[in-house]
């Protein structure tokens, strides 16, 4: 049963900047508080833009990239939890702006986690043959959802897309192009991560017990997706985790030992843009030419829920 691999990537970003001088103007908190506790210092936040823009924009990049039509995208998944518009899905929504005739579409909502999620469905979908090229984004705008007055949750959340274009892996042994995937979920935390409010949700966090868990608890999963593809993490030649919190980053990466890896550190300029910190993340690291065609890469989403999913990828 033939794997798949990823084509090509492409990133989007709305063009307002919001630093943590500004943040200090809304809320009581400074640029060196934040700094110190998260390691942001600005991110992007949408004015006019919907899910649906910034996931079609950074999926047509993908697309041009790929140097596929639009005809040969067979199916359309879009990782997400702020997408206003219930029906259409954003999956379909996106097909439709990309003129993708009669693809599948759907959404995937499993909060930070959620690229790496669809990015499994997507794979499964190839391997199965339901698909031959998949178009996988995710996109956040989660600006709609945060509350301007905490300024425990305000600094950290930022807009912003990115995709992947998946196709067959044509390669004869030797690791996959994406690996298998590690996914789970510790229902019993759910709410150290949430949305919530009804139709009018926003994001709410507790942030030491989200600390201690990822602390703890993702190393593990990170290796077991590593020893899936026939890695150690001193194989890697990058690391992409969900952009969550510098600390949180750095102390997992220091805990798996991947000490040859280029570490993806985007929630400096970006913040957490939830399902979209890990494509948008990896996609610039290829972009700015940081890790090189071939190499192996971890990519690991987690939050809400909580949840969990990673996997080693080939990066194009």
């Amino acid at each position: 049963m033939p794997g798949s691999r990823i084509v090509a990537l492409g990133h989007h970003q709305p063009a307002k900047v919001l630093t943590n001088h500004d943040l200090a103007r809304l809320v009581d908190t400074s640029d060196d508080w934040i700094r110190r506790r998260t390691g942001i210092v600005t991110r992007r936040i949408a004015e006019e833009e919907s899910v649906t823009d910034l996931a079609a924009t950074a999926a047509g990049k993908a697309l041009a990239a790929a140097g596929l039509a639009p005809d040969e995208i067979d199916l359309v998944v879009v990782a997400t939890c702020t997408a206003i518009e219930r029906c259409p899905n954003t999956g379909a929504r996106v097909a439709g702006r990309l003129g993708i005739p009669e693809a599948a579409g759907f959404e995937v909502n499993n909060g930070c986690a959620g690229f790496c999620t669809a990015l499994a469905t997507a794979d499964h979908a190839v391997r199965a043959g339901a698909a031959r090229y998949a178009l996988v984004v995710g996109a956040e705008r989660m600006s709609d959802v945060t509350d301007w007055t905490d300024r425990s949750t305000c600094v950290l959340l930022g807009d912003g897309a990115g995709a992947a274009v998946l196709g067959p892996d044509t390669a004869t042994g030797g690791r996959p192009g994406v690996g298998p995937v590690v996914w789970g979920s510790d229902p019993t935390k759910g709410d150290a991560v949430r949305l919530d409010g009804g139709w009018r949700p926003r994001f709410r966090q507790e942030g030491q017990t989200v600390y201690r868990w990822a602390t703890g608890t993702l190393a593990p999963i990170a290796e077991e997706a590593c020893r899936r593809a026939g890695l150690t993490p001193a194989d890697l030649g990058a690391v992409v985790t969900h952009q969550a919190n510098l600390r949180i980053i750095e102390a997992l990466v220091e805990r798996l030992g991947a000490t040859g890896a280029v570490v993806a550190r985007d929630v400096v300029e970006s913040g957490n843009t939830s399902a979209a910190s890990v494509p948008l993340a990896l996609a610039k690291l290829v972009e700015r030419g940081e890790v090189p065609g071939g190499a192996p890469a971890l990519l690991l989403g987690f939050g809400g829920g909580l949840s969990w999913a990673g996997q080693v990828v080939t990066c194009p």
